[in-house]
């Protein structure tokens, strides 16, 4: 599930509640990270269901949901009401490919809302005037609109309803390599991949409950996808040690905003860790494609021992003309610094844990102009609570 467009963030608040939201908007942001365990709490109370079969139970228990939710709400709300605040197109575009990756339907919404907003009662009391009430409800489904109606292009990009994005698949390969890593061959009525992609795999625990995760692709077509599993969570637990060839389990068709674009200028491959599962998959792309796009790929691991698809991205980068590959290993002390290896007018595709994002992107902000890249996209393997603008 693709498209070229990007979320419509032109819509604004009436003039009444954007001066509503404005002056409360200080002690809503003060109080969002108390406001949200509750809500989740009530909406899970009354729809078990969705913690079960939806939501991750570990992002919830380490609180890292929470903490995202918060944080895409109150970007949003700034934005209508400051316009200095950079616009969350980003954001929003990453939470929409998440969302079709799981299902989200627009039904969902209304529950999110009514929940939330007996929240944001419990927690404020009687500030939550009519008046206060009727403006953060205009900036609710201001955000919910515009990301229903990006998440049903992305269905639509596919030919699905919205929601219909499970498969049954048959695992037909598996295999170990280095680093506590398992690679999975899926295979089923799929659609075919963007480079960078991922797919959300289900999986039913011993207690009943049905719960994803999304896994980059490294390479597909519309009737298998390869996947590569670091065992942490519950999935990937699961999966390591309950599921072999000739198993069945759900996959999703493939969605996420982390695709390679189809321009010739240099490409930049920054990953850490398993991070480099959709840099695989963009060099899978870029070499059985046969381009001649300068490329270069960097990457930073434990220790070789532990930098899992080590050889298979070699041997991709041995297939692109001029293509380079670094790699860095923490317990040499070694980091990656991207000045040293960034072209000019490059593309630059990031992807690995929280510190590391930072780390680049705090690189790459501290480039003078004339060697800053062409454009910079990310993505991270938890929810994007912090690197959101």
């Amino acid at each position: 599930m693709f498209v070229t467009t990007q979320p419509d963030t032109s819509r604004t608040l009436s003039e009444k509640n954007a001066d509503i939201v404005r002056a409360t908007l200080p002690v809503i942001g003060a109080h969002i990270n108390e406001i949200t365990p509750i809500f989740y709490d009530k909406m899970f109370t009354a729809h078990p269901e969705l913690i079960s079969d939806l939501f991750n139970r570990g992002n919830q228990a380490a609180g890292e949901q929470p903490k995202a939710l918060a944080a895409s709400i109150a970007t949003f709300a700034t934005m209508l009401v400051d316009p200095d605040a950079p616009d969350p197109v980003e954001m929003l575009g990453r939470i929409g490919h998440k969302h079709v990756s799981l299902g989200v339907t627009r039904d969902q919404y209304q529950i999110v809302h009514d929940n939330l907003f007996a929240a944001i009662v419990d927690v404020l009391g009687d500030a939550i005037t009519p008046e206060v009430a009727g403006a953060w409800d205009e900036v609710y489904w201001l955000m919910a609109d515009v990301l229903i109606d990006f998440e049903e292009d992305l269905y639509a990009s596919d030919g699905v309803e919205p929601g219909e994005v499970f498969r049954e698949v048959t695992v037909t390969e598996k295999y170990d390599l280095p680093g506590d890593v398992t690679v999975y061959t899926l295979s089923g009525d799929l659609s075919v991949p963007r480079p960078g992609q991922y797919t959300s795999v289900g999986v039913k625990l011993d207690d009943g409950a049905r719960q994803l995760r999304q896994y980059s692709i490294i390479g597909g077509d519309a009737t298998e996808l390869t996947i590569a599993v670091r065992r942490e969570g519950e999935v990937s637990g699961f999966l390591r040690d309950r599921v072999d060839m000739g198993d069945t389990v759900q996959a999703t068709l493939p969605a996420g905003d982390l695709v390679l674009d189809d321009a010739d200028n240099p490409v930049v491959l920054v990953s850490s860790g398993i991070g480099s599962t959709p840099m695989t998959g963009m060099l899978h792309h870029l070499a059985t494609t046969g381009s001649s796009r300068p490329v270069t790929v960097l990457h930073a691991d434990i220790d070789e021992e532990h930098f899992a698809q080590r050889e298979q991205m070699a041997g991709y980068v041995a297939e692109i003309p001029g293509a380079t590959m670094e790699i860095r290993y923490r317990t040499n002390d070694e980091r990656i610094d991207i000045a040293e290896y960034l072209p000019a007018g490059a593309t630059v595709y990031l992807c690995g844990g929280n510190g590391f994002l930072q780390a680049l992107r705090d690189q790459i902000a501290a480039l003078p102009a004339d060697r800053a890249p062409k454009a910079v996209h990310f993505e991270l393997f938890s929810p994007n609570d912090w690197l959101i603008s």
